[in-house]
């Protein structure tokens, strides 16, 4: 399945349908800073769940950080409950080498010990280097590792797929 043929809309749906199967009671959505928060928000206002939904972001955490530096999504962590002893139900929008995830763990670890973390993506695209797995993802592609896969949202809050060239 090529990138460009992902309709982000359709996986968003399917993602809905998947991620009621993974609900159970004390659990709290809580999204990736950016693109899994957008999902998050989304999926938080579909679901029958109380309460608001969470999103953290991996900047503090992210092993190449002394790189990186201080990213624009460093301040964006706001889990507006307790972590501990509730099942968290992580979402992304593009899963790749689970760096990413790994920090944003280690983040949630910082606010509590939860009973358990579940990971569900819109898109899989391979290539880990960490042995992260998603529970659910709507999509597995694969992409050259030259290329980013990002989530987009227009301004009625419809989500599309952007793909750029990464850095060298």
């Amino acid at each position: 399945m090529s990138a460009l043929q992902l309709d982000a809309e359709a996986l968003f749906e399917d993602l809905l349908v998947h991620v009621r199967g993974l609900l159970r009671p004390n659990t709290v959505l809580v999204g990736i800073w950016s693109g899994g928060a957008w999902l998050a928000e989304r999926l938080q206002r579909e679901l029958p769940l109380e309460g608001e939904h969470g999103v953290i972001s991996s900047a503090l955490h992210r092993d190449d950080f002394g790189s990186r530096g201080l990213t624009a999504g460093a301040d964006h962590t706001r889990l507006p409950f307790e972590i501990e002893g509730r099942h968290i139900l992580l979402i992304d929008d593009v899963l790749f080498t689970g760096r990413t995830t790994r920090a944003v763990i280690n983040e949630l670890f910082d606010f509590g010990r939860p009973a358990s973390v579940t990971l569900a993506v819109l898109v899989d695209r391979g290539g880990r280097e960490l042995p992260i797995h998603p529970a659910y993802s709507a999509a597995r592609i694969t992409l050259p590792a030259h290329q980013k896969l990002s989530l987009a949202r227009d301004d009625a809050g419809r989500f599309s797929f952007d793909i750029q060239e990464r850095a060298a």
